[in-house]
């Protein structure tokens, strides 16, 4: 029996189609990361090339991210997010029967393409039933972690004993790609009127606001080294040996097993316990098991920090967006400017790697995100000093 959480059926209705399409969003997203090394292999990619790619991604994802916020003042919220999600189903055409450099390079910019439009579309939805609650942005991104340990695990089965079944995986995910689109497709959407021009202040209000640059800053850095691990750690235990080629794609669904506990985890504390005292634990949590990935040569530590790494990572995106409701709820085009900002990260850190892969070896550049989460750290601890000054955060 399905829970009636807003006592409101078509707002029910957009909850569960919402969280059903971010779980397969989930399975997108960490497709590129776990697929990369066959794509590579079978087409003898140099490093920065598979650092290009996997930038490609994240550019599609800025790019969707942005027009998705705007696209649907000028021909509607959903006519736009079919748009976008069509580009899913069409990239794994690419990779399956492309077999070219250039078609894989366009295959995995139109999956961020696609990812990034879904991840605006949830994010604003969601946020529009329940603006500013933590708790059910959590929950939302507990199922794209439930999606992204899947398909490591799907592909590990596929592959086990043949490396070159990794094309079933990708007709599986062309599978999801169209199941995605029916269900965009099925779903009620409240169309949103075209703005008046006007009303600029209203629309764009949100430059003048602190908090707006703030949480940029904090998901910017984050989803830098989100990417640099997410894109870059399968390869790097297989090409370093530090562990073996099934194991490192099993290291892929360790760490979002973990994400998804950790969301679980903030999405319970949320309730009980103020945001702006999780998320430096969280930020300090991500520095530490960081380190002990990077650094350690046993397998058992591996883990240890994989684990550590991905509970610790789980709830500072949601739970920062959380922390933007009221400008997302005030102000039309403020997530769409957060995301599309933010999301340069994840564009500049997998081509940096990349290039410090090429000249000093793949181990100084996964060591180049050290940085970047010492940066985020402290940006973390900017924010939430100004919320809890200003008086600013929601529970």
């Amino acid at each position: 029996m399905k829970m009636d959480i807003f006592g409101n059926r078509e707002k029910n209705k957009q909850f569960y189609f919402n969280y059903a399409v971010f779980t397969i969003n989930g399975m997108l997203a960490l497709s590129i990361g776990s697929l990369l090394p066959f794509i590579r292999d079978a087409n003898g990619l140099a490093y920065a090339f598979c650092g290009m790619i996997v930038s490609l991604h994240s550019v599609g994802n800025l790019l969707s991210s942005f027009a998705a916020g705007a696209l649907p003042v000028l021909i509607g919220r959903k006519k736009s997010i079919l748009l976008f999600n069509s580009f899913f189903a069409l990239s794994y055409l690419l990779i399956l029967f492309g077999g070219s450099p250039f078609t894989i390079a366009l295959a995995f910019f139109m999956t961020g393409l696609a990812r990034g439009a879904t991840s605006n579309f949830c994010n604003a939805s969601i946020n529009n039933l329940a603006p500013g609650k933590a708790w059910i942005i959590n929950g939302l991104h507990a199922m794209f972690s439930i999606g992204a340990f899947l398909f490591p695990i799907l592909l590990t089965v596929l592959t086990m004993n043949d490396s070159g079944r990794w094309i079933y995986a990708c007709y599986f995910m062309l599978a999801m790609g169209i199941l995605s689109f029916s269900l965009y497709l099925l779903m009620p959407v409240t169309e949103q009127g075209k703005q008046d021009a006007g009303k600029k202040e209203k629309n764009f209000g949100f430059f003048k606001e602190p908090l707006f640059y703030m949480s940029i800053t904090v998901l910017f850095f984050y989803l830098c080294a989100e990417q640099g691990v997410i894109g870059w750690m399968i390869t790097y235990f297989k090409d370093t040996g530090l562990l073996n080629p099934t194991l490192s794609q099993i290291t892929a669904s360790v760490l979002w097993i973990m994400i998804l506990l950790g969301r679980l985890t903030a999405a319970w504390l949320s309730t009980k316990v103020k945001k702006e005292k999780i998320l430096p634990v969280m930020g300090v949590g991500l520095l530490v098991f960081f380190f002990i990935l990077i650094v350690s040569r046993s397998t058992g530590l591996i883990l240890l920090g994989i684990m550590g790494f991905g509970y610790s990572m789980a709830g500072i995106y949601p739970t920062t967006v959380s922390f933007t409701g009221i400008l997302i709820q005030r102000y039309k085009m403020a997530w769409s400017f957060i995301l599309t900002s933010a999301s340069l990260g994840s564009i500049l850190m997998p081509m940096i790697i990349g290039r410090i892969a090429e000249r000093a070896g793949i181990f100084y550049g996964m060591s180049s995100i050290a940085v970047v989460l010492v940066v985020d750290m402290i940006a973390i601890m900017v924010l939430v000093r100004y919320t809890t000054k200003q008086g600013k955060v929601e529970n």
